[in-house]
């Protein structure tokens, strides 16, 4: 027992890199199905002689003995060598990033009941943009203004960085208790930013050949999960239940989360049950995460409520690879939070509780199901209003500051705002050091239509989304950031092409735009084309 739990520990790993590649010309078949080892599912553990005697053990096959076999998923339910139960929670880890049909023919690596199964994709992009304002993942990030070197010039970019890999590793079923890990990353680590700025100075300490060709190796998610026949229980790093992600995120080539999009993941403790009926199934959770300030001693918390009926259903991808079959549903879930910060006129502590609220909807207009595909029509959105919560969103910040205050005297004084120990764009202290959250309304919208007679092979997306600050400009001018450096509001749009070349191979091609509108009522605007390919495993 004590080898084959050691053994099992590293399977995700040691198993991979030793059988993977190995055994993958045998698993190949023209059919697609790994058929190796459905044959090593229907062998007995032993190996019999003509005369039907069992060899001694000292003479079997080494290879036998180990157990070691290369599956599927699909296989291992087929065979019943895991329940559906499990078969569909493993789905709801690997679908957002490989999609359901990729996902049930995964490569697995399986040591008895113990399995590994490895995912992912690798992404190519090449973008375009007329202004020198984004890497080639946006997200909320500035627009360069008019009148600047880098908003009068454009920029090319191709990257890799988006690529994925992930690892998910189940035990057996114990009690009736579901015991699974997942470990997934990507190359879109923290990095120094690269290029130059406006008036030609070096804005980085990094180069543009190591930002690209030597990207940061960086966890995505990194958890375990318990489900029990009363409630699930997830410890580790995973998509924010605010937003009910990665549910409801739209479709696009453009690497997430984009402008006015909940796109979050961080360490928590979540505890959740579902509850499933012919007509209707009701999900509730409640969540621990790790505190925006840790210096508050306090965790932020998180609950929801979703509804939703297999009855009617559509096609839906999140992102650029996760496509699947999704219910039709609505989710509602809100957020607390507490800040405390150091007040620089008191030196004492000054402290804010925050609090948003999302809803999120996925409406089938035309439906789809796993056999009809083709000529499905849907929509999607989201609306969240909240303060304090800007770290929910992908590189959310409206250029607001703390106000400045002056230390020493005389030639040696100097005016800088106030640093405190809370990230930049969440909450600001005023020049009476009163301490303010920065309140943020976003919401998008978007439509999927999956051309008919193509089986969901090929289609057409298009979103719309709009952030809005309601009280961002009252920190601009006097002791604050200037009015043409604070945004107040931002519309972007785009629309995209997908088509699946082959089952594992997808191109996508968008074309996106990005409105700023600063304080002082200037508008910055950015263009993008960006092609990407995507190789899905």
């Amino acid at each position: 027992m004590r080898k084959r739990l050691a053994f099992t520990s590293t399977a995700g790993l040691s198993i991979l890199a030793a059988s993977l590649f190995t055994a993958l010309p045998a698993f190949a078949q023209p059919n697609g199905q790994p058929a190796d080892a459905a044959r090593a599912l229907d062998q007995s553990a032993a190996p019999t002689d003509p005369a039907g005697s069992t060899p001694p053990a000292s003479s079997a096959n080494p290879s036998t003995n180990t157990g070691i076999q290369l599956t599927t998923l699909k296989i291992m339910l087929d065979k019943g060598v895991i329940s559906q139960a499990e078969y569909d929670s493993a789905m709801g880890d690997l679908k957002e990033s490989v999609g359901a049909t990729v996902a049930p023919d995964a490569a697995t690596v399986m040591f008895g009941k113990w399995a590994t199964t490895f995912y992912g994709f690798v992404e190519a992009d090449y973008a375009y943009d007329s202004t020198e304002s984004f890497t080639e993942f946006p997200g909320n990030g500035k627009v360069a203004r008019p009148g600047t070197y880098a908003g009068d010039h454009g920029r090319s970019q191709i990257s890799i960085r988006n690529t994925r890999l992930g690892f998910r590793m189940k035990a057996p079923e114990y009690h009736g208790i579901r015991a699974s890990a997942q470990i997934e990353a990507d190359f879109l680590g923290n990095q120094p930013a690269t290029g130059f700025n406006g008036d030609g100075a070096t804005a980085s300490t990094i180069s543009e050949n190591n930002f690209f060709n030597n990207p940061t190796f960086r966890v995505r998610h990194a958890n375990l999960r318990l489900e029990t026949p009363v409630v699930d229980i997830l410890f580790g790093q995973y998509w924010e239940l605010f937003g009910w992600q990665s549910v409801y995120h739209p479709n696009t080539v453009e690497i997430q989360g984009v402008p006015g999009q909940v796109y979050s993941r961080t360490a928590q403790l979540r505890i959740s049950k579902t509850v499933r009926s012919s007509a209707l199934n009701f999900e509730a959770a409640v969540a621990a995460l790790r505190p925006p300030q840790r210096d508050s001693a306090t965790p932020e918390g998180q609950a929801g409520i979703r509804f939703s009926s297999d009855k009617w259903t559509g096609y839906h991808t999140s992102g650029a690879t996760g496509s699947a079959i999704q219910p039709v549903s609505l989710a509602v879930t809100g957020d607390l939070r507490n800040y405390s910060v150091q007040d620089f006129t008191t030196k004492g502590y000054a402290n804010k509780v925050t609090s948003a609220i999302a809803i999120d909807a996925y409406i089938p207009i035309i439906p789809a199901s796993a056999g009809h595909k083709g000529n499905s029509f849907n929509i999607y959105g989201e609306l969240v209003t909240g303060y304090g919560d800007a770290d929910v969103y992908s590189s959310l910040n409206s250029g607001v500051t703390n106000a400045s205050r002056t230390t020493g005297t005389g030639a040696a004084a100097t005016t800088a705002p106030f640093a405190n120990n809370v990230d930049p764009g969440l909450v600001v202290l005023d020049n009476a050091g009163g301490l303010h959250a920065i309140q943020y309304t976003t919401g998008y919208v978007g439509a999927e239509y999956y051309l008919p007679g193509t089986d969901g092979k090929y289609w057409v997306s298009g979103n719309y989304s709009h952030v809005t600050s309601a009280n961002a400009h009252y920190y601009t001018g006097a002791g604050y950031a200037k009015a043409t450096a604070v945004i107040s509001d931002t519309d972007w749009f785009d629309v995209n092409l997908f088509g699946d070349i082959t089952p594992a191979v997808r191109l996508g091609f968008e074309y996106a735009n990005f409105n700023n509108q600063y304080v002082d009522g200037g508008h910055a605007i950015n263009h993008r084309f960006q092609l990407s390919a995507f190789y899905i495993f």
